[in-house]
């Protein structure tokens, strides 16, 4: 998703002029600018997972020259030692043999520091930190971060309840981006789940930042300023609600179509999102104007939800994905279809060509965001087609 966060950033930047978008690197973007920038970030980014400020950067060789190195830091100017502490490390290619005891280097820093200057030192917290600390190291170089968002940006403040592996919400914000849909386009999600793509997408129409209802890390800083802070907040306009719906979904489950109503409400959504329970493979285009269909379809057990358990999983896939295609292919032509799956032999199983694939990870499963264009005559050309001689 760097292509797409970076995009993102360079329109949040529209509102700064401090901040500036830098190179993508594999899993970010590098930013530069104020403090108030990270705010900036944090309140509005819908598909960054986290704001991390570099506090150093350096070649090392051994455990010790990242001990040196994060002993060196000024942590006392950005906390105290009354903050929980938390040290995550992550490396690609890195010569050193564990992470855990480089994780355990790091902190024990952190803590000689504190112990130098007040002979005390802060408590380490894995669940609920105050602070939490980045390392990240490649084959010659190690960056210390500190965290400026706290809990992952996707845990937007207003889910309470989930389904079965819900897609994460700058997952949903970053495919919107890719699909190209935007506010005021028809979208329709015909296995939306728990909802959060509709949620995404609807906060997105309401003009409801991501950040809007969450606390963030900063705010423990030492030098948090909360007159720019607000002055953000209070800048937020909310943008007129819809006349007409555009926002669409349906699942075949109706505990999930009750949970989706209920996360909306929860998210701020104050419009109709039309939905309605019914299997995927019976759904007509919801609106008279073509639009973007954008899905996670179900997997595995999900599929079998309303199937018949006698067949085995594999039958119930087939025909499930088969009749979706034919559903496609009849009834929603002129629309573009997205299908986010970590099934990559999906577009066989629809008997579709897919226009286009973009591959994405969902945790550490590969994924692909399928792209289908349906064109009209898609029916025709399958009607035109020699039948097997019976």
């Amino acid at each position: 998703m760097e292509a797409a966060l970076a995009e993102e950033l360079s329109e949040i930047a529209q509102d700064s002029s401090t901040m500036k978008v830098h190179n993508q690197v594999p899993g970010g973007v590098h930013c530069s600018g104020e403090l108030t920038d990270a705010y900036r970030m944090n309140l509005h980014s819908r598909i960054a997972s986290r704001v991390l400020m570099r506090m150093a950067h350096s070649g090392y060789k051994t455990e010790n020259d990242i001990y040196d190195l994060t002993l060196a830091q000024p942590w006392e100017d950005w906390f105290g030692v009354h903050h929980t502490i938390r040290v995550d490390v992550t490396a690609v290619k890195s010569p050193l043999r564990s992470l855990e005891f480089t994780t355990l280097k790091i902190k024990d820093a952190i803590c000689d520091r504190f112990r130098d200057q007040f002979n005390e030192r802060p408590s380490v917290n894995t669940k609920t930190p105050d602070m939490r600390i980045v390392g990240f190291l490649d084959a010659h170089t190690f960056t210390v971060y500190l965290d400026t968002s706290g809990e992952a940006l996707f845990k937007r403040g207003w889910r309470e309840e989930t389904g079965d592996a819900p897609l994460r919400e700058n997952l949903a914000a970053g495919l919107l981006r890719v699909s190209g849909w935007k506010p005021g386009m028809v979208l329709f999600d015909p296995m939306c789940g728990s909802g959060t793509i509709l949620a995404e997408a609807a906060q997105m129409v309401q003009g409801i930042p991501p950040g809007a209802a969450r606390q963030f890390a900063f705010e423990n800083f030492h030098d948090f300023d909360p007159a720019p802070w607000n002055a953000m907040k209070n800048a937020i306009k909310v943008l007129p609600l819809p006349a007409e719906p555009t926002i669409f979904g349906s699942d075949i489950s109706g505990d999930m179509v009750a949970m989706t109503r209920h996360n909306l409400r929860c998210a701020g959504v104050r419009f109709e999102v039309p939905l309605k329970q019914i299997e995927a493979q019976e759904v007509k285009p919801p609106s008279a104007m073509a639009g973007i269909m954008l899905t996670n379809p179900p997997y595995g057990e999900r599929i079998g939800v309303r199937g018949d358990s006698t067949l085995p999983e594999d039958e119930l896939s087939t025909s499930f994905y088969s009749a979706m295609g034919t559903t496609l292919k009849q009834r929603f032509a002129g629309w573009t279809v997205f299908l986010f799956t970590a099934d990559l032999g999906l577009p066989k199983l629809l008997r579709l060509k897919e226009a286009r694939k973009t591959p994405f990870f969902n945790g550490a499963l590969e994924c692909r965001l399928f792209r289908f264009d349906m064109v009209a005559g898609y029916n025709r050309r399958e009607e035109a087609k020699p039948k097997p001689q019976q």
